[in-house]
């Protein structure tokens, strides 16, 4: 397993400006990036032992990073 952020940049190259232009123009969309920055941060702090969590939380935070992430390219393909 790798210890690479998955930035939304480098998840969804193609869709970097529709995101950002959506950000500009839906707050809730806004939020959403925001919490999928959030927790995309915590996650690679804990992959890296910078600030290690047990098993079930990890995978708690991945979930919510994955639901989070399915959520914005669902928006933003609509």
């Amino acid at each position: 397993m790798t210890h690479t952020p998955h930035g939304l940049a480098e998840d969804l190259p193609d869709l970097v400006d529709a995101i950002r232009e959506k950000k500009e123009q839906d707050a809730h969309f806004a939020r959403l990036v925001e919490d999928y920055q959030k927790i995309n941060e915590a996650v690679h702090l804990a992959e890296t032992d910078v600030e290690p969590t047990d098993d079930l939380h990890m995978n708690e935070m991945r979930k919510k990073r994955m639901a989070l992430k399915d959520e914005i390219f669902r928006r933003v393909s609509a």
